[in-house]
């Protein structure tokens, strides 16, 4: 398995109540990806686990306070994203 940047290069303390995956998982959201499939492909071999179940990993993780104490900045770009992914799904629903 490849390693990957500690969640403490942010500079901010790791919280305790965090576990060692999801600061990994949070170490990996802060990279970025340039071609299509690649994370896909790095999160089967990192984690061991589908993209499916890795995102709902993410969005789990994403809504707890200790994630947003680690990484405040990654935290909020994660829900913006999810956010618009919400509201283009309700907009397609809804034919708007």
């Amino acid at each position: 398995m490849r390693a990957l940047p500690s969640a403490d290069d942010s500079g901010e303390e790791s919280v305790e109540d965090l576990t060692a995956r999801e600061r990994e998982i949070l170490a990996f959201e802060r990279q970025w990806w340039k071609y299509a499939g690649a994370k896909e492909q790095a999160i089967r071999e990192l984690f061991e686990m589908s993209p499916t179940r890795y995102y709902q990993l993410v969005n789990r993780l994403i809504d707890k306070r200790e994630a947003m104490r680690v990484d405040p900045m990654l935290v909020k770009r994660l829900r913006r994203l999810r956010s618009g992914r919400q509201r283009a799904r309700s907009a397609r629903r809804t034919g708007r």
